[in-house]
């Protein structure tokens, strides 16, 4: 059965602050390492009151710190926020001190409204040299030459796996060119997935990185012991998109027994569409979709992420997806 990970965007809840959401990734990661994840990553998103990874190298060393095997990485660093020597600095350092269990998920987007991206980038082209710097931090996690002047230290010769992520179809296209491991953003913005693996695959070269391609796409779960009990607490992550439509993100609000109270229909109807590849249900519900969704993009690992109001809620939906993981993977072996 092909691996299943994990990405967490630190959700900070109402009653709750900033220290408790990252405390609460940490327990979410441990919990992820006891059911045999394969990584847990954390997304770079700036000026959200309900997101806690804005200072995301950061929070990866705290994750890091207070796990032992399972690999740890960003999904992703918005590479136009920071200068290619910075990130190569940061994740070598990571890598230095928990050797094997880093990874660089990279994506283009500024992680945030317009305003901010202009208060946090470099300069304004940032994006459009995208494809440059990701080259150039590539080329920095290498082993340095003997003439080279600028390297990275702690980071030069650590090799740390670089992935390009998207929701869009630049950076399938990129990632294939490079011959790095690529994966989408299907979570919330699923409408180019198909188009996006298919151009990743026919595009791919290989590299000294990568042999051949590697594709993960990520799904909402929301998995619990009853049907009823999963919608129930999806709730939360519709609430929080709507609020995300509406222009005024907030904390991260609890789970309401009837979303038709607190949506409009046209909101209803755009969080339908940004969750459109989600998991919601009990484990036959869960299984059900997960299996179609592998079996739809044909991935090599498979993301799942969800925002839930309580960390027990999160820690039992991945409780529930490890058990379809191995169900299915009993089931491949018959």
């Amino acid at each position: 059965m092909i691996p299943f990970s994990v990405l967490d965007l630190s959700p900070i809840v109402q009653g709750s602050d900033a220290g408790q959401a990252l405390r609460d990734s940490l327990s979410l990661a441990q919990a992820a390492e006891r059911l045999g994840y394969q990584r847990f990553w954390l997304a770079e998103h700036h000026n959200m009151p309900g997101i806690a990874s804005a200072a995301t190298a950061v929070v990866l060393a705290h994750v890091a710190a207070g796990t032992k095997t399972i690999r740890v990485g960003s999904g992703g660093v918005m590479l136009p926020n920071h200068a290619p020597l910075v990130v190569a600095e940061q994740f070598g350092t990571l890598d230095a001190l928990h050797p094997g269990r880093i990874d660089i998920g990279l994506g283009r987007a500024p992680g945030t409204d317009g305003e901010t991206a202009r208060a946090l980038r470099r300069y304004f082209e940032a994006a459009d040299q995208f494809p440059r710097d990701v080259q150039e931090l590539i080329a920095f996690l290498e082993p340095a030459t003997e003439h080279q002047r600028v390297r990275a230290v702690p980071g030069h010769g650590s090799r740390v796996p670089v992935w390009l992520l998207g929701s869009s179809l630049f950076s399938a296209e990129l990632a294939g060119h490079l011959g790095l491991p690529y994966a989408f953003a299907s979570h919330f913005a699923p409408e180019m997935l198909m188009e996006a693996l298919e151009i990743y695959r026919h595009r791919f070269r290989p590299s000294a990185r990568l042999a051949k391609p590697y594709a993960m796409a990520a799904i909402n779960v929301f998995a619990a012991d009853t049907d009823a009990e999963a919608n129930r607490v999806a709730t939360t992550m519709m609430q929080s998109f709507a609020a995300v439509v509406r222009g005024r993100p907030g904390l991260v609000p609890p789970p309401v027994d009837d979303v038709n109270a607190v949506l409009t229909p046209s909101e209803q109807a755009a969080v339908a569409s940004r969750l459109k590849y989600s998991a919601i249900g009990a484990k036959e519900t869960v299984r059900e979709r997960i299996a179609q969704f592998i079996a739809q993009t044909g991935v090599d690992e498979l993301m799942v992420t969800g925002m839930m109001f309580d960390l027990k809620d999160r820690v039992r939906s991945l409780e529930i997806t490890a058990e379809v993981r191995a169900d299915l993977g009993r089931a491949m072996a018959a």
